[in-house]
Formats: C-alpha cells, structure tokens, sequence
C-alpha cells in the first residue's frame, strides 16, 4: 500500500463520515428545537441509522490498515496531529458492537422525549423508565470502552467528552472546590447583605424584543449569520456544524437577565466553532478539543466579558433603547450588581459563578454513582434532594427545579457535567492572559468592541482545533497548566473587592 495514498485515503473517509455526523447533528438540533413531538419515532429511526452507518465505516479494518501505512509516512505537524485523532475515534469505535451503537442512539432519543414530557409535569416518574435503559447502556458503553482503553467506566465516558481526560485529575480541583467554595459564598453573601440590593427591572419585556436585542449582542461579539441562527428551546444550546451553527436560548418575559446571558452564553460556543482552522475543515483535527475548552469558550464570553463592567456600560442604554424604559433600575451601576447578585437558586443554568461550581460538584457525585451501581436510578430524586440542600440549603420540592432542570442524562451525556467546572477554570486562566496580551480589551468591551479579545482567542485557542490536547493548549496559551487559583481569585476580586 503507497503511505501518501494512505493517508489521503484517510482524509477522503474522514471527510465523508463529517458529513455523516453533520446531518445527524442538524437532525438533532430540529428534534431539540424545532421538531413536533409526532416525529420522534421516525428522527429515532434516521439518527440510529445515521449512527450505525457512521460506526460500520469508522470500524472497516482497512481502516486499521490505512492508519498503520500512514504512520511510516513523512508528515507535517498538522497531519500527524490529525493522524493521532483518527486512530483515537478508531480505538473508541471499535470498542463497541454495532448493536450497542444502535440501542444507544434509539435509547437517548426516547430519553430526550420522556424528559421533555416529565419535565413539563414535572414528574421524574415519566422519564424514570427511560433513563434506567440509558444508564443500563451507558455501563456496558463505558466497560466496553474501558476495556479498550485501559480505564475504569466512568473515566472512558469521560473521555468521550474530555479525551485524555480522568477523574483523577479533576478529583482534586474538585475537593479544593469544595473546600473553599462554601466560606467564600458565605464571605460574599455576607458583603452583599451589608450593601443595597439591586433595583429589578420591571417587565413585561417580550421575548421578540429580548431576541431582537440578542441578536444585537451576538453581532458585536463577532458572530456571523451569514453561518448561523437563533432560534428557541427548552434548554438552551449551541448545535449544528460549523458552516451552519444553531444556538437556541428560553425566554422569561419577567426578566431579560436569564435569557440575554443565556444567548451569549451560546455564542461563546458558536465563536468556537466558527473559529476553528478552516483549512482542515471536515477532519478530525479541525474538531474542539475537548468540552473543558468548549465550555471554557461560552463561559469565558457570558462571564467573564458580558458581565464585566466594562461591558454593562455598553448595555445600559441598549437597555433602555429596547424596551422603552430608563430610571434607577437601568443605571450601569445597577444593572452590574443584578448581573454579579450572588443567590443560591435552584437552576444550573441561572446560577452565578459562585455557587455555579456546587451544582456541578452535586451532578459529578450523582452521575459517578450511576455508572458505578450505587446508585438506583428510582432513588435519583431523593439522592439529588438530599445533596443539593447540603451543598447550598435549599430545599427542593419538584421535580423540574431538581434532576429534570437538565436534559443531558436522559440524552445519555455521562461524563460531560465535570467539564463545566473545568471549563470555567480554564476561562478564568485564558481571559487572565488575554488582559494581560491585550490590556485594551475592557475599554473595548465597553464600547461594545470584542475584536482584540476574539483575536486572541482566535489566535490561541480557536484556531488550534485538536492539534494539542488540552493541557498544552493551555499551557501555550498562558504560560501554566490549569490553576484554579486563577478561577478563585478572580471570584474574590470580583465579588469581594469589587
């Protein structure tokens, strides 16, 4: 076999099975947004048959022989790099049967069906069933996979999300996390206790006005259209491909805190995805690396830049010009304590940066449970009652404010939750060094003006795809490996100085 015919070869498959997960990832974004509930049957059929067809082209042994004719052979960085990818999703698609591929597929689009419905009745009943199949299957997933990799279950579904990726190191961050994070809180709520609270707006503020103002936000952040579009759903996210990328938010008509945040949030994603090396579109090496950069992206947008000062002084009279309204509830001042008020709530995607961390501490502790069988999938409610009132106080007494708030575990997404913490620890890193690359990034933010920032991190980040892994990324990008250090300092700086 010719070793440059090898692995021209393998960029010619590679390519056809990016088409195949494109047009699965847009069915996927029209069954979560757009989708009446009639067509589930039939998605459920064309995204496992999509799935199988994808799993029987990535495991053709030829493809094995392409990959070890294409290591002999004389390769640039890049496509020794991309190289590196093929043979990692070869490994991990090998590892399972196609019949497990299939009930997989089918498994977690019933899933995201039952807990759309249990979670508009806000009862786990009606999704209980469904997610004790997915869990069944993630356990036999995750030791077919282990078994591949040399890793326990819960870390091979990890890496799916993370690769290279294990609880052993996220284990200590976590404990540190949990170490610090309540007398923090505490420090913080007692500040805030001792100074006036912000002065809510008052709505309606319809929802074609909060998406009118969005879209606004997403322009000057850098987003292009002419490769995407906002639209609605139960729970917000970014989907689609590059080329065509679909973020989605909800809408509170009593407040545009939630669903403006919620929209940049996404964007952050979607600048990601728009960033990534053009040059290798449609192979693996021009895919994200890893969900901690993924999540560091959209965090690190909403977060760190939108809720900036800078930036609330630029939104102030967008405010005010959208929804017809000025007075003391829309002084920057104002609007940059409502943005910062730290209160323990009940939704993840609501919560501040303070006490973001704990609910994915409690879903880390939860789903590790699962797949290890100690766990009952009945006994989930009262597991995650019984957590969550230990690690913020609250009492939960329905089911949509508890384990139905997310649709990811009945979607069969085990071993992502551990990357949001970790992606909100590589925000804080990543922003810290492009303040300190670019210090003329928050006069900017508060003209509205995010291109030196987006240089940055097109340069650093976007626009290094899976080239490196995580860590070295980082590592190149600000000059140490993950610190969460960075992550806690800026709380106190912020909430506690500021």
């Amino acid at each position: 076999m010719n070793q440059v015919s090898a692995y021209r070869s393998l960029e010619t498959r590679f390519r056809r099975l990016a088409a195949i997960e494109g047009a699965s990832s847009m069915l996927w974004w029209d069954q979560a947004a757009m989708m009446p509930a009639g067509g589930a049957e039939a998605r459920a059929e064309q995204l496992a048959e999509l799935k199988l067809v994808r799993h029987e082209m990535l495991t053709d042994p030829l493809i094995r022989d392409l990959i070890e004719a294409a290591e002999g052979e004389t390769l640039d960085e890049w496509q020794r790099a991309n190289l590196l990818e093929m043979r990692r999703r070869w490994l991990n698609a090998t590892a399972l049967e196609p019949r497990l591929v299939e009930a997989w597929s089918r498994a977690t689009s019933d899933g995201e069906m039952a807990w759309r419905t249990a979670r508009a009745k806000s009862d786990f009943a009606l999704a209980r069933a469904a997610l004790e199949k997915i869990v069944g299957l993630a356990r036999e997933i995750g030791q077919a996979k282990g078994a591949a990799l040399g890793l326990d279950p819960y870390d091979a579904l990890h890496d799916g999300y993370e690769p290279g990726g294990r609880a052993a190191d996220f284990d200590p961050i976590f404990a540190r996390l949990e170490r610090e994070l309540p007398p923090l809180l505490a420090a913080v709520l007692e500040r805030q206790s001792r100074r006036p609270k912000p002065v809510k707006p008052q709505g309606p503020f319809p929802a074609a006005k909060q998406k009118a103002l969005g879209l606004k936000l997403m322009a000057a952040a850098g987003f292009d259209f002419e490769h995407g579009r906002l639209d609605e759903s139960p729970h917000p996210f970014c989907g689609g491909v590059a080329e065509d990328l679909r973020l989605t938010t909800r809408y509170d008509e009593s407040s545009f805190v939630s669903g403006l945040m919620g929209v940049m949030h996404e964007t952050g994603h979607a600048l990601y995805e728009q960033g990534l090396p053009a040059a290798w579109r449609n192979q693996p090496v021009a895919e994200p690396r890893g969900m901690s950069i993924h999540e560091s992206q959209s965090l690190l947008i909403e977060m760190q830049a939108c809720r900036s000062r800078a930036f609330v002084e630029y939104l102030v009279p967008l405010l005010r010009e959208s929804f017809g309204a000025s007075g003391p509830a829309y002084e920057a001042e104002n609007l940059y304590r409502l943005y910062t008020w730290v209160q323990p709530g009940y939704i993840r995607v609501d919560a501040d940066e303070v006490t973001y961390p704990l609910h994915i501490l409690l879903r880390t502790r939860l789903e590790r449970a699962m797949i290890a069988g100690d766990l009952a999938v009945a006994d989930l409610p009262q597991a995650w009652n019984e957590g969550f009132h230990a690690l913020t106080g609250l009492e939960v007494k329905e089911d949509r404010l508890g384990c139905l708030q997310d649709p990811h575990w009945y979607g069969g997404d085990f071993g992502y939750f551990p990357t949001y913490s970790m992606g909100a620890m590589t925000a804080a890193q990543l922003f810290q060094a492009a303040l300190g690359a670019k210090p003329e990034i928050p006069e900017r933010l508060g003209r509205g003006d995010f291109r030196p920032l987006l240089a940055w991190l097109r340069a650093h980040v976007h626009g290094q795809g899976s080239k490196v892994s995580a860590p070295e990324l980082l590592t190149r990008a600000t000059g140490r490996p993950l610190d969460p250090e960075a992550f806690l300092g800026h709380l106190r700086r912020r909430y506690l100085e500021g």
